[in-house]
């Protein structure tokens, strides 16, 4: 499990597989309202509380993104900003929960670089197509869903999660609010800049 802190009131939580697994849930477990699955959200909260300062007052809106192959993005939001002192229980913890699944290749980098590191490594799988975007200081891949059939979506999942992180923002927002950088064969043309 991977936490991070988006601002005073949101943070993003990345669980994989294997981290639902431990706790004994799948992917499925998650649209069901049983003991187990507010039991994760609780320890969720309590790591959160713990490592980033988060603090959970008022009812909380979570937002579940299942994304192919590596896990899920969880989003949540305290919405109230008057804090609490004492330590939360059931009484006051009320979850408006959102679960969205995503086939997209979406991923996010913090550097140009790292992209062109991964259009190296995923040239050999015969890979060119893609676009890449830009906004608010972070580069978006998104890999067209017909990969050739030889690729591996694992291996391909793998040396995407080297290289970046599985976007939360959507590929609409992006392409609105965004500036693309390279609309097509993206992954061809970064091999062919920077050899």
């Amino acid at each position: 499990m991977r936490l991070e802190r988006i601002n005073y009131n949101k943070i993003k939580i990345f669980l994989t597989f294997d981290d639902l697994e431990e706790r004994g849930l799948t992917k499925e477990d998650l649209w069901k309202d049983s003991q187990k699955v507010h039991q994760l959200f609780r320890d969720m909260i309590d790591e959160a509380s713990e490592e980033l300062g988060f603090e959970v007052s008022g009812s909380l809106a979570v937002e579940v993104y299942a994304l192919q192959a590596q896990g899920m993005v969880v989003i949540v939001t305290s919405t109230d900003d008057e804090l609490l002192e004492e330590e939360f229980t059931d009484e006051y913890i009320e979850m408006q929960v959102t679960v969205d699944e995503s086939n997209e290749l979406f991923y996010e980098f913090h550097s140009f670089e790292h992209l062109i590191d991964l259009a190296k490594r995923i040239e050999p799988m015969n890979i060119k197509s893609g676009t890449i975007y830009s906004h608010q200081h972070i580069f978006y891949l998104l890999l067209d869903e017909n990969m050739p059939a030889s690729v591996n979506i694992d291996t391909l999942i793998a040396m995407l999660s080297e290289y970046g992180f599985p976007s939360t923002m959507t590929t609409h927002r992006v392409h609105e609010y965004g500036k693309i950088i390279m609309e097509k064969d993206a992954i061809e043309q970064l091999n062919n800049y920077f050899k």
